[in-house]
């Protein structure tokens, strides 16, 4: 699919923000309702988190595989945009994982090499930058995890929460789940200051100026807000991105990690604001009044949408930690769901994640395919991400003789 370009961005969000108030000439009016509702459930949350609640639901993979997830449960990931699911994976399993993929590492002298990386300015506006991140795609932990048969059901489970059909068009197939190659983190015990302050990924200033983005988010420039439904796919797997490295340019029905380590609170680890529908107040803030013309509350092209407390001050005060996580855990938040990784881990032992998302398949995640299949073959970063290319020599890089063919067909070799 095209990338969306913006020759003029000033002019573009000045035009944007003068069509979106002729829609919506009540638009303050509608936004301060938004502001006391959220706010609200930001408050709610904040006071249940801090009795030591839980805000997050956990749900065992064992209810996902036994189809014993009830009508509570599943309304309850749906509000809050989020749910760890436990035992995904056996723990020694995992563990071994966690060794292969330090042994890759090392045998392959990546510190060294990561001297001389590209630079990935996605994050590069956010007050926290860059946590421990490695350019790392294809280790054979990686490619076995995503073909597994549980994170697969696991992920069929989170894409059948969405409403796959309608207006009048099916959007995606649920039940396939294509590859989108990740990266990993590998954060060690006492490391500072390389968290990841709050942000959305998936769109920034495209989500007011790009015809699809309006469609996606209809409801809530027509003022019906409460009728947005966040698990509503019409129209997101049409969205245009403008393209930069780390820009994720798939439609993922959820972004996700799977834990390598235990890691919780404390330990450098992840933090959401559980409440999906906090896009409309983002959306509705940057048409105010006291937001510059050509500014819509900080956005920058090409980067994560920042989420900032002088703008966004109520949705702060739901940010959470996510629970206690164990090796083989997994989490996964809706792609519009905000999110943060501390800055400080404070614990006393790693905390790696293998960042693997939910994706359903439709055409935009074919067109990926496509672009990906041969990185996957010649070791090279997938096409989303900083061109670093490390794994192209790398010894014990997983190669198609790992796939089984559900992997296979996962990665688009069927096509």
């Amino acid at each position: 699919m095209a990338a969306l370009q913006i020759d003029d961005l000033p002019a573009a969000i000045r035009q944007a923000k003068r069509e979106l108030r002729e829609r919506l000439p009540n638009y303050r009016e509608v936004f301060a309702e938004v502001e006391k509702a959220i706010s609200e459930e930001a408050r709610l949350i904040a006071e249940r988190r801090d009795r030591g609640e839980a805000v997050i639901p956990v749900i065992q993979f064992s209810d996902i595989a036994e189809q014993r997830v009830g009508p509570a449960q599943i309304e309850l990931v749906k509000v809050r945009g989020a749910c760890v699911i436990r035992n995904v994976f056996d723990r020694k399993l995992v563990e071994a994982w966690d060794r292969e993929i330090a042994d890759y590492v090392e045998r392959n002298d990546l510190d060294r090499r990561l001297q001389h990386r590209a630079e990935d300015k996605y994050f590069g506006e956010l007050q926290s930058s860059k946590p421990q991140i490695y350019g790392i795609y294809w280790s054979r932990p990686q490619v076995l995890a995503r073909q597994a048969p549980s994170l697969t059901a696991a992920r069929v489970f989170l894409n059948r929460l969405w409403r796959n059909e309608s207006e009048g068009r099916v959007h995606f197939a649920p039940d396939h789940v294509p590859v989108y190659a990740d990266r990993l983190r590998r954060r060690p015990p006492g490391s500072e200051s390389l968290g990841l302050s709050a942000h959305c990924d998936g769109g920034s200033v495209e989500r007011w100026i790009e015809s699809n983005f309006r469609k996606v988010y209809r409801h809530v420039f027509d003022g019906n807000w409460r009728r947005y439904d966040a698990f509503d796919a019409a129209f997101r797997p049409d969205v245009l991105e403008i393209a930069s490295p780390a820009v994720c340019s798939m439609f993922r029905t959820f972004q996700g990690w799977t834990a390598l380590t235990p890691q919780g609170p404390g330990d450098g680890t992840l933090q959401l604001v559980p409440i999906a529908n906090s896009m409309v107040y983002i959306l509705l803030r940057a048409l105010q009044d006291d937001v510059a013309e050509d500014d819509l509350c900080g956005a920058m092209p090409g980067r994560a949408l920042s989420i900032k407390p002088e703008w966004h001050g109520p949705l702060f005060d739901a940010l959470s930690p996510i629970p206690k996580m164990e090796a083989g855990d997994t989490v996964f938040w809706h792609s519009d769901v905000i999110h943060a990784v501390e800055d400080a881990h404070h614990g006393t032992g790693y905390s790696n994640v293998m960042y693997i998302a939910s994706a359903p398949a439709c055409a935009k995640n074919n067109d990926y395919l496509e672009r990906q299949l041969p990185a996957f073959l010649e070791g090279k970063s997938p096409p989303d991400f900083p061109s670093d290319h490390f794994e192209v020599d790398f010894v014990g890089r997983a190669t198609t003789d790992d796939l089984t063919p559900l992997g296979r067909a996962q990665l688009g070799l069927n096509l």
